[in-house]
């Protein structure tokens, strides 16, 4: 681990959280933020302001170059092990009007998710969420919220539990960044969505990175566990539909081993 990723990794494990900023190239950043927002708001599963799209790199390659980034990649693998995969990758737009959310931590901490590791869950970084700042990540744009240290607690915020998800916390904060920042965070940190009042979009692409051992079955449609945990159960999960092999062979070769496993046929050709 080099001395960048070794105090990128203390604030995390102290914080929850790190800012990687100046990752994407200045120059590049509108027509990246133009694409990704164009391409959410065609493709979202909610209604605005609520922009979210999974599997965002089938309709929108526009990150792909970047998604091996050296100060990112270099950064996960220090904490997750060499192998290290991308398990997600969100288009979001925060338009404007946009409610603040509860309070809740990601997969395979969430406890509203059909497949999850109960809680009380152990102290243990299995999964990281990065946000690709694209626009300016502010207080008035409804930069996400987040709890510092919360990740090292065994349970996030539920209905009817001790801590109400929708009640301000005392020692919230703002992930704040500029465009082109990537916020790394660990997937236990109680985070929530901010009210964005502001009249212009807070565009993001959210990538998770996963260790090699993580089970992502239960993300993918049409898999033994997807159907057994989730699907016969009737309960709630992430979703992550595969990637197009025609998608996949047009990526960097750098990125490729990063989304192999997700892949329709990685073999097939362009």
């Amino acid at each position: 681990m080099n001395a960048n990723h070794t105090a990128l990794a203390s604030q995390l494990a102290e914080r929850g959280y790190c800012l990687i900023p100046g990752v994407l190239p200045p120059g590049e950043l509108d027509d990246l933020r133009r694409s990704v927002a164009r391409d959410v708001r065609i493709h979202t599963d909610m209604p605005m302001p609520v922009g979210h799209v999974p599997g965002f790199l089938r309709v929108n390659q526009a990150l792909a170059p970047f998604l091996a980034h050296p100060r990112v990649l270099g950064l996960a693998q220090s904490l997750l092990g060499p192998h290290v995969r991308i398990s997600m990758l969100t288009g979001s737009v925060n338009g404007p009007g946009i409610p603040r959310g509860a309070f809740h931590a990601d997969w395979p901490y969430n406890q509203d998710s059909a497949a999850c590791i109960p809680a009380p869950y152990p102290d243990l970084l299995m999964h990281l969420v990065t946000f690709w700042m694209l626009t300016d990540f502010t207080e008035e744009n409804g930069a996400t919220v987040v709890v510092p240290g919360s990740h090292r607690k065994p349970n996030h915020p539920r209905k009817g539990g001790p801590v109400d998800p929708l009640a301000p916390h005392p020692h919230e904060c703002r992930l704040l960044g500029s465009a082109g920042t990537v916020a790394v965070c660990d997937a236990r940190l109680w985070h929530a969505v901010a009210t964005n009042r502001t009249d212009r979009d807070r565009v993001a692409v959210i990538v998770r990175y996963a260790p090699w051992w993580l089970n992502l079955d239960p993300l993918r449609p049409g898999t033994v566990d997807r159907q057994d945990i989730v699907d016969a159960t009737g309960g709630a999960n992430a979703e992550v539909p595969s990637l197009p092999a025609s998608v996949f062979e047009r990526l960097p070769e750098t990125v490729k081993g990063l989304l192999r496993y997700s892949a329709d046929d990685p073999g097939s050709p362009g």
